[in-house]
């Protein structure tokens, strides 16, 4: 069994080095570590980029980052051809931070967008340049334009955004808090994180592992490039950064 690793991300998105020691190195050369700074790729958002230092200075790129058997596992995997490392070194994290902050804005505004497109999301995937989330939209209709005003309007009300946590107890007695149609956030911690937005979560409140921004205003300048039909019913709204040009 692989051991766990304390996530740093979860308590503060914004860490960007950290230092934390080798705890085990697969068969495929993924390393786990006592603590980490580096999200693994879940719930549509890519495990993030960065390198490890070993104590004699030499860099380890890391090209990804990915959960093992659990949620929980979290494996670091390093760029072909990099160094070796052994259970007990002790190395310094430092993440791709650029592109991290970019995936917290596109992430939260994936968040935004469900508040008023009150749709079953049926899927979804974070990217820095082009993200999207898919909407069973039961026949209902909205425009680029319509949905970047509305998006712009909670982005500019520099609303705060926070997690609380919640028991499964309380998300099983209110099931309206989980907005995909097909996939359930993953229990037996006894434990749900809830990424919430607003004062007192007044604006939305949904169960959520990913990282996000401290408020909706450092999202900054986005909009909807295009919504896709997908099926009879589904419509992909695609979210990209900067002005919706006319």
């Amino acid at each position: 069994m692989m051991p766990l690793t304390q996530a740093l991300f979860r308590d503060d998105a914004y860490f960007a080095e950290a230092d934390a020691v080798v705890v085990a190195v697969n068969d495929d050369g993924g390393i786990v570590l006592d603590r980490t700074i580096f999200y693994a790729t879940s719930g549509g958002q890519p495990g993030d980029t960065g390198s490890l230092t070993r104590e004699d200075g030499t860099v380890l790129p890391i090209a990804t980052t990915v959960t093992g058997d659990t949620k929980e596992d979290i494996i670091h995997v390093p760029a072909e051809g990099a160094a070796a490392l052994s259970a007990g070194e002790k190395v310094h994290l430092a993440i791709d931070m650029e592109r991290r902050l970019k995936l917290m804005r596109m992430h939260t505004a994936c968040h935004l967008l469900t508040t008023f497109c009150q749709f079953p999301v049926t899927g979804a995937a974070v990217s820095v340049d082009d993200s999207r989330v898919d909407f069973d939209m039961q026949g209902a209709t909205i425009t680029k334009e319509d949905a970047t005003e509305k998006l712009m309007a909670l982005v500019r009300a520099d609303h705060p955004v926070f997690t609380r946590m919640i028991s499964e107890e309380e998300l099983a007695a209110n099931p309206s808090l989980v907005k995909s149609k097909n996939v359930r956030p993953p229990t037996g911690t006894g434990q749900i994180r809830l990424v919430c937005i607003g004062d007192d979560a007044s604006i939305d409140s949904q169960p959520c592992g990913g990282t996000h921004v401290r408020s909706t205003g450092e999202i900054g300048e986005i909009h909807i490039g295009k919504i896709e039909k997908k099926g009879r019913e589904n419509r992909r709204l695609r979210l990209r950064f900067g002005p919706l040009e006319g």
